[in-house]
């Protein structure tokens, strides 16, 4: 092959790629609206789902089987200290389970559901001292001979404490520990960085087994090193089960459908997180005064170019109505005349949807 041909193709492709960059940046734009999207009603797709006949049954089974045969090596796993990590298509919710009502009834069973929206984990913290508590006062064996009185109230230590004293590192009860059943511990509600920390913290106390679940691809990213190694001390155990996420997935929002205010609100959010932070601002201008005043048509133009340029949200009435027309074209707002001859803003949907539009775009 000629060198001279090899260079002609390199020219060829670089010149074609910033030409497509060129042609596809060329639409400052954009051009998503809330009709584009589209929906359907929640309950004809809730009735659409209830009758997905599941399939290969029997084969299903006889994974589960084989599945609960690792039983006792899981068990003996866990009290060597080790944490159990479960990952695999479908959901692995009724597997986990069962294992802990199986092989785990000598300690006590906490269940954290990840899959939920919000979860307080010092909460979960208090309950994991809480039954570490209750077991060793039923074995009254306590270093000291008695059970101490000190630390019955939970609630009012710091976070620091109570790992403190899930660890008793000075505790000659070794063989007493919690058991924690994390659900999707790559969930919504675990996802932030200070929630994975305190987890990989509680993972690594003494006292405390870890058997949990992830299902996104990349849920592996949110530890290190040391974490994973460390203080989690995974087992990590390929165990597609093929079910379905219904437990899991009611706590989702159903983005695909229409006809409630959650999903309107959620509609919404979705195109104006395509757009700038000021805009986003100004949509928010307009939202709090709808919501302040509910009985009147809207916010007429001038009062909201006043109150934007104050918050140096826009330099002049030119700015203002470039975001305007920008919501106009997205289906964000519509605008209606008062009976002076003043044109009003305001936003098509429920005071309760536009409350959660604000909590959506923070």
């Amino acid at each position: 092959m000629d060198e001279n041909d090899g260079d002609e193709d390199e020219f060829g492709f670089s010149r074609n790629y910033f030409l497509a960059k060129e042609l596809g940046g060329s639409g400052k734009k954009s051009t998503r609206k809330i009709s584009d999207i589209n929906l359907v009603d929640e309950q004809e797709l809730s009735t659409a789902a209830s009758k997905i006949i599941t399939k290969h049954e029997k084969e299903i089974v006889s994974l589960m089987n084989r599945y609960k045969n690792l039983y006792p090596k899981w068990g003996f796993e866990l009290r060597c200290g080790f944490g159990l990590l479960m990952y695999g298509f479908g959901s692995k919710k009724a597997l986990i389970e069962d294992f802990a009502s199986t092989a785990l009834t000598d300690s006590g069973v906490v269940v954290i559901n990840g899959y939920l929206q919000s979860i307080n984990i010092k909460h979960a913290v208090i309950t994991l001292a809480e039954v570490l508590w209750d077991q060793l006062k039923s074995r009254q064996r306590h270093p000291s001979g008695k059970m101490s009185k000190v630390q019955q109230s939970f609630s009012s230590q710091s976070m620091d404490d109570l790992l403190a004293f899930l660890d008793g590192s000075n505790s000659k009860e070794n063989d007493c520990y919690v058991s924690v059943v994390i659900h999707n511990i790559d969930g919504p509600g675990l996802r932030d960085s200070d929630t994975q920390q305190y987890l990989a913290r509680i993972a690594c106390c003494s006292h405390v087994r870890v058997v949990a679940s992830l299902d996104h691809v990349n849920a592996p990213l949110l530890w290190d090193k040391k974490m994973v190694h460390t203080q989690f001390s995974w087992c990590w155990y390929h165990v597609p089960t093929f079910a379905p996420y219904k437990v899991e997935g009611v706590f989702f929002p159903l983005i695909l459908t229409n006809g409630g205010i959650t999903q309107s609100a959620k509609t919404a959010a979705i195109v104006l997180q395509s757009l700038t932070p000021n805009a986003q601002s100004i949509f928010k201008v307009i939202t709090e005064h709808q919501l302040a005043h509910s009985d009147e048509e809207g916010i007429p133009v001038n009062d909201l170019y006043n109150i934007c340029r104050e918050r140096f949200l826009v330099s002049s009435q030119v700015t203002l109505n470039s975001h305007l027309t920008e919501f106009k074209d997205h289906e964000l707002i519509k605008t209606r005349r008062r009976a002076d001859g003043q044109d009003c803003i305001y936003i098509p949907l429920k005071s309760e949807a536009l409350e959660k539009i604000l909590q959506e775009i923070g």
